[in-house]
């Protein structure tokens, strides 16, 4: 048995999600692992989930005879990749970043965006026409302290669409807040 398939068959038969499988130098065996994703529920990977599918996959790799020196499973992370319809669906209206296949091209004429540009950062979203779309603002936040004038007109925001074979990657952004979470804020509330 294939060692991607066998990676898969004993994560999914455990009722967990196989997002990546990588074989490293030196014998490492890293495999990325997420729970299934219903909408409206974003329950997160646990260490005790990680050590149940080492475990099995453990038992797994010596009954089949795969050669390894170090077996690493973990969740995908703040930066996970993002590769199939239904990862991008579940990330929506999240910040992203992608890397196309090729350059803008021509496509970039009339725009301020550079032709020789492959990466962007922006907001995913579901475009009108099919397919996905980011949107961005390439004016820079402003630093905590700095005071905003008023009179100055915002940066319009950028759209790129695309499709999902245009991508090289596509990874959620790491945004890390030191602060702690704010509370997101109710419908209705300002």
């Amino acid at each position: 048995m294939a060692l991607q398939d066998l990676a898969l068959s004993t994560v999914t038969g455990l009722g967990y999600e196989l997002v990546e499988l990588e074989r490293s130098a030196g014998g490492l065996l890293r495999v990325t692992i997420d729970l299934p994703w219903t909408p409206g529920s974003e329950a997160l990977v646990t260490v005790e989930d990680c050590e149940k599918v080492n475990r099995q996959l453990q038992f797994a790799l010596e009954v089949e005879g795969i050669e390894y020196k170090r077996l690493e499973i973990s969740s995908p992370g703040i930066d996970r990749p993002l590769r199939s319809e239904r990862e991008f669906e579940r990330f929506a209206g999240e910040l992203v970043d992608i890397t196309l296949k090729a350059p803008l091209g021509a496509a970039a004429a009339g725009s301020s965006v550079s032709a020789n540009r492959k990466k962007f950062r922006g907001t995913l979203e579901r475009a009108e026409a099919g397919g996905w779309q980011i949107t961005w603002s390439d004016e820079p936040p402003p630093k905590p302290g700095q005071k905003v004038s008023k009179k100055k007109a915002p940066v319009p925001l950028q759209v790129l669409g695309f499709q999902l074979d245009e991508l090289r990657e596509a990874r959620l952004a790491p945004v890390v807040d030191f602060k702690g979470r704010a509370p997101k804020s109710v419908a209705g509330e300002s």
